[in-house]
C-alpha cells in the first residue's frame, strides 16, 4: 500500500523545509512533484505519494553529483 504524505509531513519525515509559496512556486516550474487532493477538490489539503517523493529526492542527489563531478 502506498503511504501518503501531506504538507506538515514533509518536513520531520523528509527534510523538505520549503514554505508552501515556495513549494507551489516548484510545483509550477515542474521542479518538485504535483501534489493530488484527497477530498477531490480544489480545497482539499495537497498530498503526495511517499514513493514519488523518495524518486524526486534521489533524483535531485543524482543531479547534484553530476553537476558536482
Amino acid at each position: 500500500m502506498r503511504r501518503v504524505l501531506s504538507y506538515p509531513d514533509l518536513k520531520p519525515m523528509k527534510g523538505i523545509k520549503y514554505s508552501r509559496q515556495h513549494l507551489n512556486r516548484l510545483i509550477k516550474k515542474k521542479k518538485f512533484p504535483p501534489p493530488f487532493k484527497t477530498s477531490g477538490s480544489d480545497r482539499g489539503q495537497n498530498n503526495w505519494f511517499e514513493d514519488v517523493i523518495d524518486e524526486h529526492l534521489e533524483a535531485c542527489e543524482r543531479k547534484a553529483a553530476v553537476t558536482a563531478a
